[in-house]
């Protein structure tokens, strides 16, 4: 057994907490728990037009409500934070001289509209696209350029004509030639640091012993290793789990999926069975059981267990698992706590009270009024979603843009809302009483319902964008028949 395992999980606090970021946490913390290490939550926020504390929130109390917790993060300190990078900037300067100094690195003044144009030209040209080194030897008149205040990014000298030998434990050796990788930006104009010389100066600094992450990230592995060899660091052992696919073997993206672990929670799923779901989307128990708690799948883990076929993210199944644990892991009192925690509690009734009191004479109306606050997704016939004067296509334009307005909201609130909605119809010269009407049909799958602004905030992003996105899956239906 290991004593000195240290692995991490580093989400970007930029929209709501995803399921993949979960399925990597997950085993992340499996293996950390196993070989008595040490599970690491970082927070790599340097993307600050993007990033928001509504986001981090948001993102840590899922991981939390799934029972992943984390030995050292932002929320509890420890030996090596702080544990979010916009406050560890003091060190990525650092390590940015140091590279600089070393001839490993150097400055770059090419503007956006150079490199625009170079990008274009490779584009028309059919030639791979990248930086071409424009700067790489042109320190004197890059200097210069600097001390005119030219704003400037620092870059990784590529090294020429060499094979980066790159290992991973599921993969073996992963080979490529540095023709293929480009002088990387490592320092950004507003001195933020790059995800590249960020992810791998923390990971050094944080005394990570294994990178666990999805292989969208292999591509990326060729410029860490050049990072870690031209700052003199011992690199980590790296393993890049396979991707969660649909059934038709694409990415697991929101058209088609529900990604957001948000979503899962205000939909009723027990924690229990999300994990045991995303536990079996690359591993399976010595035993074959494909029902387990977490604690089964930590004593069972072995990494090189770790299937390499493209996991499924299959809803039924995730449906037969919460029905199971429903079944036969809770009993009748810890059921109704349930039910009232998820669908009846004084928090969640209170809400909606205030909004169908006005249209309600006895307990039995407010069921019939208020149904859709307590059911999962509604679906009504597509041409149901037509705007008056708006065909399919453009109908599908317009509902797709409110639905990606309404999923960047990171303060989903009437007030929010609101302002984002009517803010679109004014833009794009919209009718309020045409577009709203089909919203409201979206969400409540009726006419009749409280207002719309409020109903959004109460049911909230998670369930109120799953139910538009339903929605327009039934209208890219009709738009092809």
């Amino acid at each position: 057994m290991q004593s000195d395992v240290r692995v991490r999980i580093a989400p970007s606090p930029t929209g709501d907490p995803h399921v993949g970021t979960a399925y990597v946490a997950l085993f992340n913390y499996a293996f950390a728990k196993k070989n008595n290490g040490q599970f690491i939550l970082r927070i790599e926020d340097t993307d600050q037009k993007r990033s928001s504390t509504n986001s981090e929130r948001a993102i840590l109390e899922a991981i939390k409500w799934l029972n992943l917790n984390w030995d050292e993060g932002p929320d509890i300190g420890g030996r090596y934070g702080p544990y979010r990078q916009s406050e560890r900037l003091d060190i990525y300067r650092k390590y940015s001289k140091k590279l600089l100094e070393s001839g490993a690195a150097y400055r770059c003044t090419c503007t956006p509209e150079r490199l625009l144009e170079l990008r274009n030209r490779q584009m028309i040209l059919k030639q791979p696209t990248g930086y071409d080194g424009h700067c790489r030897e042109r320190a004197a008149l890059v200097e210069e350029q600097i001390k005119a205040n030219m704003p400037y990014v620092v870059r990784l000298k590529v090294p020429k004509n060499e094979v980066i030998v790159m290992k991973d434990i599921l993969r073996g050796d992963i080979r490529i030639d540095t023709s293929e990788v480009e002088d990387q930006i490592l320092m950004k104009s507003d001195s933020f640091p790059t995800y590249h010389l960020a992810n791998v100066v923390d990971d050094h600094e944080m005394c990570i012993t294994h990178v666990i992450r999805g292989e969208e990230w292999i591509s990326s592995l060729p410029k860490h290793v050049l990072l870690y060899d031209a700052l003199g660091f011992e690199k980590p052992e790296f393993c890049h789990l396979p991707l969660l696919r649909n059934a038709d073997k694409s990415k697991v993206s929101k058209r088609k999926n529900p990604v957001s672990l948000s979503y899962y929670r205000e939909a009723g799923y027990l924690p229990q069975s999300i994990t045991n779901f995303l536990g079996l989307m690359a591993y399976s128990l010595p035993s074959g059981e494909e029902f387990f708690s977490l604690n089964d799948f930590v004593s069972s883990f072995d990494l090189k267990r770790v299937s390499l076929g493209g996991p499924v993210f299959d809803l039924k199944k995730l449906l037969w698992l919460n029905g199971r644990y429903i079944r036969e892991k809770m009993n009748i009192d810890e059921i109704v706590c349930y039910l009232q925690e998820r669908l009846f509690s004084d928090e969640y009734l209170s809400k909606i009270v205030p909004l169908v009191r006005e249209r309600i004479e006895k307990s039995e109306d407010f069921i019939e009024y208020a149904d859709f606050f307590f059911k999962g997704d509604v679906s009504l016939k597509p041409e149901n979603y037509l705007p008056e004067g708006q065909d399919i296509p453009k109908s599908i334009e317009i509902f797709e843009d409110i639905l990606g307005g309404l999923e960047n909201l990171s303060d989903f609130s009437t007030l929010n809302i609101s302002e984002y909605l009517n803010g679109f119809l004014k833009i794009h010269s919209l009718k309020p009483k045409n577009i709203f009407m089909v919203l409201r049909l979206m969400v409540c799958g009726k006419k009749s319902a409280p207002p719309l602004f409020e109903t959004l905030a109460v049911l909230g992003k998670a369930r109120a964008c799953s139910r538009i996105r339903v929605a327009l899956q039934s209208m890219y239906t009709l738009n092809k028949q």
